[in-house]
C-alpha cells in the first residue's frame, strides 16, 4: 500500500519532516539540489563561463542549429550569442557552416574538440560525484537509488502528471 505523501513549502514546520512521515519540504529539497549543482559547477570548466558551457551543450545536443535557435534555447540577447560564439570558435569547440537552406544564415555544429570537451567535464563531474556518492552511507546510497526516478520526473523539461495507481 503507497503511503500519502505531503508536500510543504518551506521549513516553516520542519518538525514533521522525516521520511517516515512522507512529507516533503520543497525548500529544503530546492536548496540541497542547488548545493550539489553547484559542487560540480565549481569543478574546472576549461576557461568556459557558464552560459558558454551551456550553449556548448545545446549545440552538442540539439545541433546543428541556426544562431537565433541558439539564442532563443539559450535566452539570451543575439549580440550577447554573436559574442559567445566568437569565443567558442575560437577555441574551436564550434564552427559555422553556410545554411544549405538559406544561404544568407549560417548553422553551428560541435566540433570534435567540442565533443572531447564535453566528454571531459562529463567524466569529471561523474567522478566528483561518484566520490560524493561514496562519503554516504549504505542506507543512503541505497535511499537515492529509490529516488533517482523521481528525480528524473523532475528533472524532466515537460513532465507528464502522475496519476495515482488503482489498486
Amino acid at each position: 500500500m503507497a503511503r500519502e505523501t505531503t508536500v510543504i513549502p518551506s521549513t516553516a514546520d520542519a518538525s514533521r519532516i522525516s521520511p517516515e512521515n512522507g512529507v516533503i519540504d520543497v525548500t529544503r529539497l530546492r536548496v540541497a539540489l542547488a548545493r550539489l549543482a553547484r559542487k560540480l559547477r565549481r569543478h574546472e570548466m576549461l576557461g568556459l563561463t557558464p552560459t558558454q558551457l551551456a550553449a556548448l551543450a545545446t549545440v552538442e545536443q540539439s545541433g546543428p542549429l541556426r544562431l537565433g535557435d541558439l539564442a532563443a534555447a539559450e535566452g539570451i540577447a543575439p549580440s550577447t550569442l554573436t559574442r559567445l560564439v566568437a569565443v567558442l570558435e575560437e577555441l574551436g569547440y564550434v564552427r559555422r557552416d553556410a545554411d544549405p537552406k538559406d544561404a544568407r544564415a549560417s548553422t553551428l555544429a560541435i566540433t570534435a574538440e567540442g565533443h572531447a570537451t564535453m566528454e571531459r567535464l562529463r567524466a569529471e563531474n561523474s567522478a566528483l560525484l561518484t566520490q560524493r556518492v561514496m562519503l554516504l552511507t549504505p542506507q543512503q546510497r541505497a535511499a537515492l537509488a529509490d529516488a533517482l526516478p523521481a528525480l528524473e520526473a523532475l528533472a524532466d523539461p515537460d513532465p507528464a502528471p502522475q496519476r495515482p495507481a488503482r489498486g
